[in-house]
């Protein structure tokens, strides 16, 4: 069976389990087995499935009174002492009805029927419990419903927010290409094809495998050499790049586009402002099972870097790119910055 067969018949059995009428269904007959077992006496089959049987019907009348009227209207409404007086009142008023019923059950046998005024205290008493402990479970079915709903409901704006920062990253590189390209073949440069290979290849992975929660770190990998032979030969060889991987990156994974702010910062900012000698150094290490270092190093020009630097220095990128952290590797990533006057490094320490 296929995983998606497996998700569409796990829904399905889901989706039958919380029918109201399901999961009612089942407490009752549950219950009343329950009931029939603990009965006690001497009385036949038939007698016994009776008794039960109408104790079953009256707690049901609680229970539904309870649910479908008192807790809506007056418990949900914070009408907390009407609430209560009404509950008591309500076991009450059906303990006498109650007894009537198994009085006329009992025809014909004149002990069990004298000995239900003796045993009324413990009908009401059962009836009282039934129906607080009517309310506790609505208690705890509201909260486990709200925190689902509150569950849902957080992972639908965590997604959103996830697609609308993917989607400031990825036009962000795009324009900077294009531009790139544009002034290339004004120049008719011969680098210009083989510039528009690489794009096209690196938008299609954008496009078609980046939809993914996670992906695998090698076509990461794969990315970033791309990217960076791109930005080779759009600087005509005026600017050193390296890139180096140290560890093995097959067979781990990685939330997409994630080094993606990095690369666009340090050509930006950095290596693409300086007069000589520009120099951007990337690092991928694997220093053990899913422990993954990430540096990028570029040189700049003359600057005095700020008391208190922030993200927001390096441009919205990396802004991003932090919110993006929080949200998708909480607790498992550090992101330090260092910025000097000629040298700028951000390393992104990361638990996959």
């Amino acid at each position: 069976m296929s995983d998606n067969n497996q998700i569409f018949n796990r829904n399905a059995i889901y989706a039958f389990l919380t029918q109201r009428k399901v999961y009612h269904s089942f407490f009752w007959i549950s219950f009343f087995i329950l009931l029939f077992i603990l009965e006690k006496g001497d009385d036949g089959l038939m007698d016994k499935l009776l008794s039960v049987f109408t104790n079953i019907v009256f707690y049901a009348i609680i229970v539904y009174i309870n649910v479908l009227y008192l807790i809506p209207h007056f418990l949900k409404k914070k009408k907390i002492f009407t609430f209560l007086i009404l509950l008591v009142a309500v076991a009450l008023f059906i303990t006498p009805i109650k007894l009537f019923a198994f009085h006329m059950l009992f025809t014909g046998d004149e002990i069990k029927q004298s000995g239900l005024i003796s045993q009324q205290h413990y009908f009401y008493l059962a009836n009282l419990f039934i129906a607080f402990g009517s309310t506790l479970v609505s208690i705890i079915m509201d909260w486990m419903q709200h925190q689902r709903e509150r569950t849902i409901l957080e992972n639908q704006n965590i997604q959103s927010e996830l697609r609308f920062l993917k989607s400031q990253i990825n036009p962000h590189f795009l324009f900077n290409t294009l531009n790139s390209i544009y002034a290339l073949t004004l120049k008719k440069s011969d680098d210009a094809p083989e510039i528009v290979v690489k794009l096209s290849e690196m938008l299609r992975y954008m496009l078609y495998e980046c939809n993914e929660k996670l992906v695998p770190l090698s076509k990461e990998v794969h990315y970033i050499q791309n990217y960076l032979s791109l930005e080779q030969l759009r600087h005509g060889g005026k600017i050193s790049i390296n890139f180096d991987i140290e560890g093995e990156v097959n067979g781990e994974t990685i939330a997409p586009l994630l080094f993606v702010p990095f690369l666009e910062n340090s050509f930006k900012h950095g290596a693409s402002k300086t007069i000589k000698n520009g120099y951007v150094n990337v690092v991928l290490t694997m220093k053990e099972k899913d422990q993954l270092q990430f540096t990028v190093e570029n040189n700049k020009t003359d600057t005095i870097p700020t008391a208190n630097h922030r993200l927001k220095s390096g441009g919205i990128g990396l802004t991003n790119l932090d919110r993006r952290l929080k949200i998708l590797y909480p607790n498992k990533h550090k992101l330090t910055i260092s910025n000097s006057p000629n040298v700028y490094k951000v390393t992104l320490d990361l638990t996959l």
